[in-house]
């Protein structure tokens, strides 16, 4: 055991104060227990050790991020083309260009400056003030200006604001589950633990950021800011650096390929034209068109757009995303790493089950809301006075009619049982009060309290007392049948319920009562603890943390989509395994200290047969995280504690609850503000509808610059208008004109039928694949082709210079192709030529007329390049835009045959 040093300043953050006898600490720390530290020691250590306070680093400047948005691949292709379009006079196409880059630029850097996060927000987490004893008296000051060897004082309902080893406590309880996810108020004592206790059995140290839920107490500060067992999980936050989104590393490598592409497409049409003799500016202006062309310019914008789009609609499903980005990484989620408590669960105990006379009785209901019963079996009526009375008087909780309680979780649930029962147990309280009372203590487990009742017309005493089934039993004689006469006690059958409720996981609380005279309130006062003893059993309480309601149907989902989801908490394996069963989740659990028994290869071998993990650390969720993405997985880790940021940052998609902790949140790339656990189900379907968007716009988009592309090589090679196959203002009115509302298009259409019935996609695969290839070259060919018809046998020979009938026609079948194009790619294989279509149809209209109009109107002639088209040239262009329709509806009806008969051979097979 390593011991602390005798400069505070110097103290060892591996010290495991919670094995060191308090009076050895305060040697060491220079401190009195009875004293505290004086003012001037106090300013000298604050000074070593600086402010009881979370470090954060700072964020990065706008500037900066911009450049990096400036230094992305396709931002660097279109500022060259802006600028060879100023060295060759294009002024209009440089502008153009220009303003894109600028507006590329300015969405992304506001985007990466609300993306970015830091660990600020633990700051807010600091007690304002603490009661420290400083040279003999108690006084208040700011939590930041604690120091190790401070004396605080505590008692129910303050903050811990920094860590401390108990000096002496009374009937003293924590909330911890903000730090270890343990669901249930930790008892708490001055006696020490083993050297090699978990975070969560430390039970005589108390934490930053917890909360004394019962008693009172006093400590020594041990730790403090970075420190701390908070400072440390925001140490761990530092070391989890952010990555790019599936999408964002997808799109980057489509990027480069589409650079690898065009910049090669121009270099071999500018050497063929150099082979002709072409002057240099002819070639520049050549090779500035086919850039323009060959660089999917709306790329970045629709993205973006597409993914805001996405955002807004899960703000309007109470779900916020931190970055456009995590839009699209939900719908790729492969993986659910979700906290219990407060996530899966409502973070509010609830008496689920009562055990009294013999029968059992369901109470229905949950969390802290008066609204439920307790059912039981016919002819069998419970007890509802004897059993209200029990958890009613001794119980020092308060639960409101609107559910805000005030004191010990496990006490306001008897409280709203009590109201089940029709017992009201404030006004119980009021008319039998307290005569004595033995508070609950950790060393007894169990509180008793004595009251004046009326039975028979006889004022009598009767105490009730609660708790620890095993220490309740062990007091009690007899036990109360459902008729109200006691028989003796079956140990037996006390066990075999015991272990029934255990088995699905409820906390077990016993109560008892005994009638002693009137006469004997003289000796009871003066020793209450000597008459708990020969009690009368009323029953046993099975106590648990629902569920929510939607949280099984969500986890239902989830599965059907292909996700995996596994359930990670700080409770204890057998309550969590419980849960698990009653989610549906797949078998196995383990607890965290057999986690850390298995090496990765291990774990990794058995994670596929473990789905519920108990008693974890924030490391393990961490581990457990990292080895999922090492295994290709797309992870989504959930949580509202503190205890979960760590994996929640390092995770694909972290997914924070609105009531979690702010540092939580910060860390988080979606925050649920309803904190239900079904919302992130229906988030995950919104990615995959953005995600089903994006491809099918790339699936338009890369066929037209196909299309595109193969114009300007089959112009160049055939020497057709010295390959110019259209003038660089058909091909900007195109891509920023028409393709903009194809895209519109593409987005407002309905999501396809089933999304959630797939399995999620395959991140290896990605954007760029063997499949999408085979489709942008197909539909892009049968593009070119249609367009190419007009410019060899068109009526007219086309000019690199003066605008032709030729040019036109094939502009227009271009056009009009993209419009047809962005119905029938809209879905693959699925026909896009099936309803719903009116709110495509209706987008599509206005790119029609804007072509019509640029080939008729004649200032827009003279902008476009273009000339107008006579009757049966309207026609021809008609005529070869069915050939595309079909040969497009042609390649996905085969699609759709193949898909079919391979899935029928699959059911087939045995």
């Amino acid at each position: 055991m390593s011991t602390p040093t005798a400069t505070p300043s110097e103290t060892d953050t591996g010290t495991r104060w919670w094995s060191i006898e308090p009076d050895a600490i305060a040697r060491e720390l220079h401190t009195d227990t009875d004293r505290g530290l004086t003012s001037a020691a106090a300013a000298e250590r604050l000074a070593a050790v600086g402010p009881n306070a979370l470090a954060s680093a700072p964020p990065p400047s706008a500037v900066r991020i911009a450049l990096g948005q400036l230094a992305e691949l396709m931002t660097l292709m279109l500022i060259a083309v802006a600028v060879v379009s100023l060295l060759i006079g294009q002024i209009t196409t440089a502008i153009v260009v220009g303003i894109l880059v600028a507006y590329n630029v300015v969405q992304g850097t506001r985007q990466e400056l609300k993306a970015r996060r830091s660990v600020d927000a633990l700051a807010k987490l600091q007690t304002p003030q603490a009661r420290v004893l400083r040279d003999g008296q108690i006084e208040l000051v700011d939590a930041t200006a604690l120091v190790p060897g401070d004396i605080v004082d505590l008692e129910a309902g303050d903050l811990v604001p920094a860590d401390g080893r108990i000096v002496r406590s009374a009937t003293l309880e924590t909330q911890e589950s903000a730090l270890t996810g343990e669901s249930l108020p930790i008892e708490k004592g001055r006696a020490a633990n083993p050297p090699d206790a978990a975070l969560a059995d430390r039970t005589a140290m108390l934490f930053q950021n917890t909360s004394v839920t019962r008693g009172t107490a006093r400590m020594i500060v041990v730790e403090t800011g970075m420190r701390s067992e908070v400072g440390r999980i925001a140490t761990l936050l530092s070391t989890v650096s952010n990555t790019r989104s599936p999408l964002q590393r997808e799109l980057d490598g489509l990027t480069r390929v589409i650079g690898i592409v065009a910049w090669a497409a121009v270099f071999v049409i500018i050497a063929i034209g150099a082979a002709r003799g072409q002057e240099v500016g002819e070639l520049l202006f050549l090779g500035t068109a086919v850039a323009i062309s060959a660089i999917p310019t709306g790329l970045p914008t629709f993205v973006q757009s597409l993914l805001s789009w996405g955002a807004t609609h899960l703000a309007k499903e109470k779900a916020i995303v931190a970055s456009l980005a995590d839009v699209e990484t939900l719908g790729a989620t492969s993986a659910i790493c979700s906290d219990k408590t407060g996530t899966l669960t409502l973070n509010e105990m609830t008496a689920r089950t009562i055990w009294f006379g013999g029968s059992h009785y369901q109470v229905t209901g949950g969390g802290y809301s008066f609204d439920g019963k307790v059912l039981r079996a016919a002819g069998e009526p419970v007890q509802a006075s004897r059993v209200g009375l029990a958890v009613s008087l001794p119980n020092d909780a308060t639960v409101s009619i609107d559910g805000a309680v005030v004191g010990d979780p496990t006490e306001a649930a008897l409280i709203v049982l009590a109201a089940k029962l029709g017992v009201d147990a404030d006004a119980t309280r009021r008319e039998h009060p307290r005569i004595a009372e033995v508070p609950f203590d950790s060393d007894y487990k169990f509180m008793a309290t004595f009251h004046h009742v009326t039975v028979d017309g006889q004022d009598r005493l009767i105490e009730f007392v609660k708790g620890a089934p095993d220490i309740i039993v062990g007091r009690c004689a007899t036990r109360y049948g459902a008729d109200g006469t006691t028989a003796p006690i079956d140990a037996d059958e006390v066990t075999a319920v015991l272990e029934t409720m255990s088995a699905s996981g409820l906390r077990t609380l016993a109560i008892g009562a005994r009638f002693l005279d009137a006469e004997d309130e003289a000796s009871v006062v003066s020793d209450p603890m000597s008459y708990v003893t020969d009690l009368d059993l009323i029953g046993i309480v099975g106590i648990v943390d629902p569920l929510r309601p939607s949280s099984k149907i969500a986890v239902d989902i989830a599965q059907r989509a292909g996700i995996e989801v596994r359930m990670i908490t700080g409770d204890h394996a057998v309550t969590a395994g419980a849960i698990g069963k009653e989610l549906g989740l797949g078998a196995g659990a383990i607890s965290g200290a057999d986690l850390q028994k298995l090496d990765d290869a291990e774990l990794l071998k058995d994670l596929p047969d473990l789905h519920v993990f108990g008693r974890v650390t924030p490391q393990d969720k961490l581990r457990l995280v990292q080895l999922l993405q090492s295994q290709g997985e797309i992870v989504a880790m959930t949580g509202d504690a503190v205890n979960d940021a760590a994996a929640i940052k390092q995770a694909d998609v972290g997914v924070a609850m609105g009531s979690g902790s702010e540092v939580t949140k910060q860390a988080a790339k979606l925050v649920l503000t309803d904190d239900n656990f079904a919302t992130l189900v229906r988030a995950v379907e919104l990615g995959r509808i953005v995600y089903d968007k994006i491809t099918s716009y790339l699936r338009f988009q890369m066929s037209q610059l196909v299309s595109l592309l193969l114009l300007f090589l089959a112009a160049s090679a055939f020497s057709i208008a010295d390959g110019v196959a259209l003038f660089p203002g058909m091909v900007l009115f195109l891509n920023f004109f028409v393709t903009l509302f194809a895209v519109l298009a593409i987005a407002a259409d309905e999501a396809p039928p089933g999304i959630m019935d797939r399995p999620p996609r395959n991140p290896k695969l990605g954007i760029v694949n063997g499949g999408a290839l085979a489709e942008w070259g197909l539909y892009g060919f049968a593009i070119f082709l249609a367009s190419w018809v007009p410019l060899v046998w068109g009526p007219d020979e086309p000019s690199p210079t003066e605008p032709s009938h030729a040019m036109t026609m094939a502009y227009v079948v271009v056009g009009l192709g993209t419009v047809i194009s962005a119905v029938l790619m809209r879905r693959s294989p699925e026909t896009g030529l099936a309803a719903p279509i009116a709110a495509v149809a209706k987008l599509l209209v206005w790119p029609v007329v804007i072509i019509v109009v640029s080939t008729e109107i004649s200032f827009l002639q003279n902008i476009v390049g273009a000339t107008s088209l006579t009757g049966p040239e309207w026609l021809v262009c008609l005529g070869l835009l069915v050939l595309v329709t079909g040969f497009v509806e042609g390649h996905k009806w085969i699609l759709r045959r193949v898909g079919a008969g391979r899935a029928a051979r699959y059911a087939s097979t045995p």
